[in-house]
């Protein structure tokens, strides 16, 4: 996985093995909620840090591919 600010749709369902629908879906809630709290967005991609702290509740990456 490529360490860029944002996480696409494509990236969101190879992480959480989901179509890409449901991924646009959780994409589309995440930045709701991020849009909600005062945060500029993008459609169809959402800020990898806040993705990985709502998915995984903040692991890293180094941990979570250990697992």
């Amino acid at each position: 996985m490529s360490k860029t600010l944002f996480i696409s749709a494509d990236e969101v369902a190879r992480e959480l093995q989901i179509s890409k629908r449901q991924a646009y879906r959780i994409i589309r809630d995440m930045n709701a909620e991020l849009e909600k709290d005062g945060y500029i967005v993008i459609k169809g991609r959402v800020n990898r840090q806040y993705f990985s702290e709502r998915i995984y509740g903040g692991m890293n990456e180094e941990f979570r591919e250990a697992c």
